[in-house]
């Protein structure tokens, strides 16, 4: 009997430490974040580039063929029943990323996957009074998020290869802008003007099913940051003043986490959503290389996560996915000028009863994902 009973006790000791080692790649998101979201079949990528499409440049004085190396980091939303991507453009004009132009072009969709783009850029450098800011680099990943009244606010970085800077066009058709120019040249005697920022969320929220800009305790609020997760707020949409710290730094909400997929970087991505549960973030997390970063991902590979913040004050952290809830599986999201991989989201819109998440790949194409709240699909899996 005593043998009988050793041997049971052997045979659930063994049975809970296969169980214990079993791997699985279920990844399982908590009721406040959106997902998962499932690539439509046989769509992706959206926008390629294209090498026959080309314009006057009023810069160089010369045609160019402007989306001809790489059309990635989309902005996007709803403008007359149809959704609207304005994703980012390069020629050949450099060698490498960063040392290129980029303009930003304009696509619409009457189904959010299948695109029809225009044959010229919509937004680009100029010969105007922000031209030391966009010139040679150009106008690189924007977001767009639009008011109650109709006016899209863009929020974009400027480059001209010393100092990116965030900055700030609005319009009330997606093809004609007025620049306003960096974000932050007013805040505190122009303290930040020629610091690097960039990467901005506006806080939104849905409005009888239209996806509008919402104020926060009074002011318009937005998330921020390349490195770390910052904030801003404005009265008017156009200047900006960012939160500091009672050191006169720069507030961080949040930062890169050692031994996690967004070890590297924490970069905000689509515009906010004010949801029941609190106020959503989705952003860009990089993995670091080396024994600092997640080893289940690839190093320098972008991923996608979620943060969520306190619905009364939206710099209270209250929540953070461990795992990406959208990484680089296809093809085309691990091949292009950025051969590590990337998922790199800029575009949240909410458009027949569904969230449509628009993103860049790899630095090179645009591709979609489709939350329905109906019946979400899994979110990517572990690795």
């Amino acid at each position: 009997m005593k043998y009988q009973f050793i041997a049971i006790q052997l045979l659930i000791s063994l049975s809970v430490a296969a169980q214990s080692t079993t791997h699985t790649t279920e990844n399982k998101l908590p009721d406040w974040a959106f997902g998962g979201f499932e690539r439509p079949k046989k769509a992706n990528p959206v926008i390629s580039p294209n090498e026959k499409t080309t314009f006057f440049c009023p810069m160089n004085q010369a045609e160019v063929a402007w989306e001809s190396n790489d059309t990635f980091n989309p902005a996007a939303t709803v403008y007359n029943g149809k959704v609207v991507v304005l994703y980012r453009a390069e020629d050949k004009s450099g060698v490498g990323i960063g040392k290129r132009t980029s303009r930003l072009g304009y696509a619409s969709s009457s189904d959010g996957v299948k695109f029809k783009t225009e044959k010229a850029p919509v937004f680009y450098p100029g010969n105007d009074n922000q031209k030391e800011y966009e010139w040679p680099g150009g106008c690189e990943d924007p977001r767009v998020a639009v008011t109650s009244d109709g006016l899209f606010v863009m929020m974009y970085t400027q480059w001209n290869r010393h100092v990116p800077r965030l900055a700030v066009a609005t319009s009330r058709d997606l093809r004609n802008w007025e620049k306003h120019g960096p974000a932050f040249a007013k805040a505190y005697n122009g303290q930040f003007i020629n610091e690097g920022s960039k990467s901005a969320s506006l806080i939104t929220e849905l409005v009888n099913g239209e996806q509008v800009i919402k104020k926060i305790n009074g002011k318009y609020f937005m998330y921020w940051g390349e490195q770390h997760v910052y904030a801003a707020t404005s009265t008017d949409l156009v200047n900006w003043a960012p939160l500091l710290d009672g050191k006169g730094n720069l507030k961080r909400l949040f930062s890169p986490r050692e031994g996690y997929f967004d070890s590297d970087l924490t970069e905000c991505g689509p515009p906010a959503i004010y949801t029941d549960k609190g106020i959503l973030l989705l952003y860009n997390g990089k993995n670091k290389s080396g024994d600092k970063g997640d080893k289940r991902y690839t190093a320098n590979v972008y991923a996608a996560g979620q943060a969520l913040f306190d619905l009364n004050d939206p710099t209270k952290l209250i929540g953070r996915l461990d795992n990406p809830f959208l990484r680089p599986m296809d093809a085309f999201e691990k091949s292009g000028q950025y051969p590590d991989g990337t998922v790199f989201i800029e575009g949240l819109v909410f458009f027949k009863k569904k969230w449509y998440l628009y993103y860049g790949c790899a630095d090179s194409r645009v591709a979609t994902a489709i939350y329905n709240p109906a019946t979400p699909a899994p979110a990517d899996p572990l690795p």
